[in-house]
């Protein structure tokens, strides 16, 4: 049995794993090394990826940021949170304030200082990334569409730092990264409507809150149709393997998607649509491995 004191040690620790989402992280992670080997170095042997120290410093100072750029938007949200998620909000708050920031320079100083491993362009990338996240809690998140745009790059951004590192300008990864870049303004823009009571009570100038929820949604159909594009390149003009499969699955749920997205109305029925693309979002990451099953095999032998 657990004595009192290591039950609420471990509370704070499920507290500050739900504050940062590690579930997040660890997709993150898992997505940086599934497109370092299959997208960008396809051909560099497995090992000189999985043991490349530089994309390990690189992969985990893009967790460390990730970690506090959610720790930030918690610490700007928590009056939101607590109309938009009681449960998880109650669960935050296990940890006090003060240490949450705390946590969130020391993971920031943790990033530049892994960054520096690398050299100096990926200190300068950080930095930027890092303030980026900051202004975007601080100031941006407040206003329609651009707040919308800068959520959906910042989200990328991780990849973008694993692409300069490779430097592959194969135009199959810009395909990718704007498939990915629409599914993610999608969940943002859903995500407003899911959000509009905490939204409305505190004033943040979302899209359906300023010009409603029927625009919003003429909004994200716009955006459904946007991603259809690219994932036609990818299943027709790429060799992608059988990811195929993947993007064929999208298109179906995008379809099932949008019916029910005029449909609905009630916060439950928006989370669901939420939970929709989040799916999507995180297949996409394991349909990686069908660009080429036999690949990581090939290249250890």
């Amino acid at each position: 049995m657990l004595s009192r004191k290591q039950k609420h040690i471990l509370l704070k620790f499920f507290s500050m794993f739900s504050v940062v989402r590690g579930y997040n992280i660890l997709i993150i992670v898992i997505a940086q090394y599934l497109t370092s080997i299959y997208i960008f170095a396809p051909e560099k042997p497995l090992r000189k990826v999985l043991f490349d120290l530089n994309l390990l410093m690189l992969v985990l100072a893009s967790a460390a940021v990730v970690a506090g750029g959610y720790i930030i938007n918690n610490f700007y949200d928590s009056e939101k949170d607590l109309i938009n998620r009681p449960n998880k909000s109650m669960l935050d708050k296990l940890v006090s304030q003060n240490t949450k920031l705390s946590f969130y320079f020391v993971l920031n100083f943790s990033a530049i200082i892994m960054a520096s491993y690398v050299d100096f362009k990926a200190v300068l990338f950080f930095s930027v990334y890092i303030f980026g996240i900051w202004f975007y809690s601080h100031k941006l998140k407040r206003l329609p569409i651009v707040g919308n745009a800068v959520s959906a790059l910042l989200t990328i951004t991780p990849f973008f730092v694993i692409f300069i590192y490779y430097k592959n300008f194969d135009t199959v990864i810009f395909v990718h990264g704007l498939f990915l870049f629409f599914i993610i303004a999608i969940r943002e823009l859903t995500k407003d409507l899911e959000n509009i009571k905490g939204d409305l009570a505190l004033d943040y100038q979302t899209i359906p809150i300023k010009y409603g929820e029927n625009v919003s949604k003429k909004m994200i159909t716009l955006l459904v149709a946007l991603t259809l594009i690219p994932a036609y390149l990818l299943v027709t003009k790429y060799n992608i393997g059988d990811m195929c499969i993947y993007f064929y699955l999208c298109i179906a749920l995008l379809m099932i998607y949008l019916v029910f997205l005029w449909k609905s109305n009630t916060k439950r029925q928006y989370l669901i649509l939420h939970n929709i693309l989040k799916f999507i979002i995180v297949a996409g990451v394991f349909s990686i491995l069908l660009i080429d099953i036999n690949l990581v095999l090939k290249r250890i032998i």
